[in-house]
Order: structure tokens, then C-alpha cells, then sequence
């Protein structure tokens, strides 16, 4: 299938809009909320236990030596993102919840599954990709709560001891687990993973479901309309298009060779809704966390549509250069 068609029609989108569509029509309420919040956070352990089975030590080493690419994709990913979202959110467009999803969007790490998927099909450095993508993510789990405690204090009420400890015994504590278990389990997490891929997005929709159907019971689809959405979806396309164009010019001005110059432009240009789910479900109060997820979510389908044509560009341009005929995968 072409990368455009199967962006469309990836299973885990369908899934998560009908788990959107499900907490509208059907939210958990009274004692069955606290069963889904109870679940929700049982999915968050869970998923960022498998974050840290999945990452292997090479890829930090490897990592740590490809010093322009890597220090170039977490400062576009930690610093230009958050300077716009910045800038987008304090535009008197969006109401203050919305304004307050798009700048968390902002402060996200990378993907990584995508990144190194479209990453090979430009035909680029698909090594560094998965460094970039995991330091990013491995960064994030640190950097991402010390930006939305910094940035959006207001927003959240601040970082109390509580949501501390959450971070610590949700985030944190399990994936240094499931990364020390790994020389153990990681045999069985590479030779298992569509399954675990399913537990993995599987707790992703949990939370999702969980944190709508709070944002229902109090009322989101009364306080979002149409025009919101589409105000939305116009300033998400903007934030990904000045994203994309500063990477791709960023990899000119370091010179970097072509590969690497497609790592930092798939990598540095998304948004990990892998992890901006369970984050936003530790980080803000169960009733704001559905409209905070809005332009996660968003984003996270417009970035996949985008990056899929422009990385079939490329790897069509590659193989030209190369005097080789494209594949079923890369031709569209």
C-alpha cells in the first residue's frame, strides 16, 4: 500500500477514533470511572515498562557518536518546538484549553516507530533514525514534565508532590525497570513484538478512553464546535509545514549528508502520541486531559500524511540518483 493510503488507513487511527467515539456515546461514570482511570494508569505502567525493554543500550552508544544529527533533532524537538507553540498559543484564537493542548503538543518527544519507517523509505540513515528517536524519547520522559511545570504552571496549577510522584511511580520507575530487566526480557520483546505491539496500543486507547470520557462528562463537545476544530486543524497544519521547512533547512546549514539530513527532518518533526497520551494522564487533572489530547491527536494524523508523501519523494529521488527502479513501496 502506498505510505499516503496506509497513513489514512493505519489501524491504530481508526481504533483511537472510534475509542473517541465510543467515551462520547458511552462514558465511564460513578464507580465505572474509577475503574477506567484505574486501568488507564495500569496501561501508563505498563507501556512505559515496555519503552524501556525496548530500548537497547547500542542504540544510546551509537547515539551518543552521531553527536550533530542527535544534538540537532533534540533541539529542534525540546527547543524550536516549544518556541512556537509558544508563539500559537498565546494567539487570542483558540480557547484557553485548546491553546493549552497545542503548546503541550509542542513540548513532546519524537516518534519513534514512524520516524524510522519514513526515515527508510527516503533512503536515509536508518541507524541514526532509531538513535535520534529513542534518545529523544529517553530525553523526553525527564524533559517533557520540567517543560509543561515551566511553561504552562498556570495551566496545570503547577507540579504538586503529588503529580511528582506520579511521574516517578508511572513513568519513570517503570521504565528503568523494564530497561534493567532488559538483558533478561529482550529476547522475548524483539521476538514478540507485534504482540506486544497490541499491549502497547492497547493502553494507549485505555487512557484515551478514559480521559474523554472524563472530558465528556464534563461537557467537551459543548465547548468545542466545528470552527474550533478546524481553526485547529489550520494551525496544526502551519505549526507542521514552518516545522518541516526549518528542518529540512537546518540539515542545509550543517551540511549534513542526505541521510542524516532525513533523519533530523522525520525525526525532529514529529510528535509522539505514544507518549503524550500517558504523560498528559499523569500531568493534568482526568476532566482536562481530553481537551488537552485534541491537537495530539490531530497533529499526530496530519504529521503522518505529510511526512508519508514527502519521504516516498525522496526515496523515489534517491533511487533515481542511484539509477535504480523504485519499489512497490516507495512507488506511488
Amino acid at each position: 500500500m502506498i505510505p499516503r493510503l496506509r497513513s489514512l488507513f493505519d489501524p491504530f487511527i481508526i481504533a483511537l477514533l472510534c475509542t473517541v467515539v465510543l467515551a462520547s456515546l458511552l462514558p465511564a461514570r460513578g464507580q465505572w470511572a474509577g475503574v477506567a482511570e484505574g486501568a488507564a494508569d495500569a496501561g501508563i505502567v505498563l507501556l512505559f515498562f515496555l519503552h524501556g525493554a525496548k530500548l537497547s543500550r547500542e542504540a544510546i552508544w551509537q547515539g551518543a557518536r552521531n553527536w550533530r544529527v542527535q544534538i540537532a533533532t533534540l533541539l529542534v524537538t525540546f527547543g524550536v518546538f516549544p518556541l512556537l507553540g509558544l508563539g500559537f498559543s498565546a494567539l487570542p484564537l483558540l480557547s484557553a484549553p485548546l491553546a493549552a493542548g497545542l503548546l503541550f503538543l509542542t513540548l513532546l518527544p519524537s516518534t519513534v516507530q514512524s520516524s524510522i519507517a519514513f526515515t527508510a523509505i527516503a533512503r536515509g540513515n536508518v541507524a541514526a533514525a532509531v538513535c535520534a528517536a529513542s534518545f529523544s524519547n529517553l530525553v523526553g520522559i525527564f524533559l517533557t514534565p520540567l517543560l509543561v511545570a515551566l511553561l504552562m504552571g498556570a495551566t496545570t496549577g503547577g507540579i504538586s508532590l503529588a503529580s511528582v510522584e506520579a511521574i516517578v511511580l508511572q513513568l519513570l520507575l517503570p521504565f528503568i525497570i523494564g530497561h534493567l530487566l532488559r538483558p533478561w526480557i529482550g529476547g522475548f520483546v524483539t521476538r514478540h513484538k507485534s504482540i506486544l505491539s497490541l499491549v502497547d496500543r492497547g493502553s494507549i486507547l485505555l487512557v484515551v478512553y478514559s480521559a474523554f470520557g472524563a472530558a465528556v462528562v464534563e461537557g467537551i463537545w459543548h465547548r468545542v464546535s466545528v470552527d474550533d476544530l478546524l481553526l485547529l486543524t489550520l494551525i496544526c497544519l502551519l505549526l507542521l509545514g514552518l516545522v518541516l521547512g526549518l528542518t529540512a533547512a537546518l540539515g542545509r546549514v550543517l551540511n549534513l549528508p542526505r541521510g542524516d539530513a532525513a533523519v533530523l527532518l522525520f525525526c525532529g518533526s514529529k510528535k509522539s502520541l505514544a507518549s503524550g497520551v500517558p504523560m498528559a494522564g499523569v500531568l493534568f487533572p482526568a476532566a482536562q486531559v481530553g481537551m488537552v489530547l485534541l491537537p495530539v491527536m490531530l497533529f499526530h494524523q496530519l504529521q503522518l500524511i505529510a511526512c508519508a508523501l514527502i519521504a516516498g519523494r525522496m526515496g523515489r529521488r534517491a533511487l533515481a540518483a542511484e539509477g535504480l527502479e523504485p519499489g512497490p513501496h516507495i512507488r506511488q
